[in-house]
Order: C-alpha cells, then structure tokens, then sequence
C-alpha cells in the first residue's frame, strides 16, 4: 500500500476505533441487537448507524426509545428521560416501560411503577414490562406481587425466555423472598 493511500485511510481508520470504543456501552431491546451509545446531544441512528447531533424530524420514535433504553442500560438515567421526552408519541407499551426503567433506576420506584403500570394497560402481553414491574415490586418489599408477574411471563414466554428467568433471580436472591 503506497503512502498516499495510507494516509488517505488513517482518519478513517482511527474515526473506526474511537467509535467502536464509544459504543463499548451498549443497550437492548430484547432483539438481540445492541444500540451503541453516544456522546451527550448525539443520538444513535440506525439508518445511518452512526452517532448524530439529535434533529427531531430525522430519527423516530422507535429508534429514539430504543436508543433511550441503551443509554438507561449503561446507567445514563437521566440521559435516557432526556431523550424519551423527545418523543412524538410518548404513550406507547415500549416508550413507558423504559421511562419506568430509567425512574425505578433513578430510585422512583413509585413513579416507575406507574410508568410500568400504564405500558401493562397498552400491552399486557409484553413480558419486558412485566420483569421490570416484578423487579420493582421487590425493591418495594413486595415479592407477592413479583411472583404475579412471574407467573404471568410464564405464560407469554415459558420459563426459558431471558425475562422469566431474571425476574426469578431477583426474587430468588431476595431477601423478602
């Protein structure tokens, strides 16, 4: 390779690394594929795949609540409401569950238990909502209601899908369990 072609590839190069290392923090959506995390202000793309500075009209609703739960995942809370507050349609199963993820982890855990409350109400066949309430209910002392919704996962998804099985770990190494 001559050295024009070289230094041609360097900036693009090393443009690769940096990003590959910023979406090191990565988030799902049960999907089994990850939404890297970007730097404050930018928000990932998935048409594009990269990080972009966030212009309402270009990326949407999905993209933003998927990106939003990415963020929450990697502990960027606050960050993660930031961007669910962009939404043009904040009422979805999906938008709210991850709004209650992000306040639960926050310590709301009331207001994220509203929050997962009313993504039930829009969706009561989605077992994501119905761990994290479970998960909420036994930081409120309440492994009762934990096992209703593990119960309830039971019946969406088995005992095998990744929702059954974290919730019972949580209540399983509980101490109110």
């Amino acid at each position: 390779m001559n050295s024009f072609v070289k230094r041609l590839l360097l900036p693009v190069i090393a443009g690769s690394v940096l990003f590959s290392g910023a979406a090191l923090a990565m988030g799902g959506d049960g999907s089994g594929q990850t939404t890297p995390t970007c730097p404050k202000g930018q928000i990932y793309d998935t048409k594009t795949k990269t990080c972009m500075v966030d212009k309402s009209s270009m990326i949407g609703d999905n993209d933003r609540a998927n990106y939003a739960y990415a963020l929450a995942k990697s502990g960027r809370y606050q960050d993660a409401l930031d961007v669910l507050n962009t939404l043009k349609n904040p009422n979805t199963a999906v938008a709210l569950n991850y709004r209650g993820y992000a306040t639960r982890k926050l310590g709301r855990t009331d207001e994220g238990i509203g929050y997962y409350l009313k993504s039930v109400a829009l969706d009561p066949n989605y077992p994501k909502v119905r761990e994290y309430l479970g998960e909420a209910y036994m930081v409120k002392g309440r492994p009762d209601l934990a096992k209703e919704q593990l119960t309830v996962i039971q019946s969406l998804c088995g005992t095998g899908c990744e929702e059954y099985r974290d919730l019972a770990a949580a209540i399983d190494h509980h101490p109110e369990s």
